[in-house]
């Protein structure tokens, strides 16, 4: 598949964490968060019907950017697990309507967990 989606964002996944629990006040009738990890400056959390990735801003901090990724909205994803010696990373490029978007993995994060997440979530609408 071609390159031709413009690349819309790049996360970096650092470790998995507890969900916030102030999540829960952005979540709608029903829906539920199944994995948070940590991200450079927030975290990401993974529910049954989207991601959604918050982005403190800032030299304090206080501003927070949430982005808000509904799996319908995603057309492919791809899952590339790391490498031996000098490849420690994993990644999940997944494209959407609008463009595409990459997920850097440290290796404390299970590749195979996000992409069985994403797999029954994408695939079962």
């Amino acid at each position: 598949m071609g390159n031709d989606l413009q690349e819309y964002a790049i996360w970096t996944f650092s470790a998995p964490c507890e969900i916030p629990k102030d999540i829960q006040d952005m979540l709608v009738t029903n829906e539920k968060a199944m994995y948070a990890y940590k991200t450079i400056r927030d975290v990401a959390i993974f529910t049954d019907r989207r991601l959604i990735v918050r982005d403190a801003q800032g030299i304090t901090g206080k501003k927070v950017e949430v982005y808000t990724l509904p799996y319908s909205s995603i057309i492919m994803y791809s899952t590339e697990n790391s490498g031996k010696l000098l490849d420690v990373n994993s990644e999940v490029e997944l494209w959407t309507k609008v463009g595409k978007i990459k997920i850097n993995l440290n290796k404390q994060v299970n590749i195979r967990e996000i992409d069985k997440l994403l797999a029954t979530y994408i695939l079962q609408k």
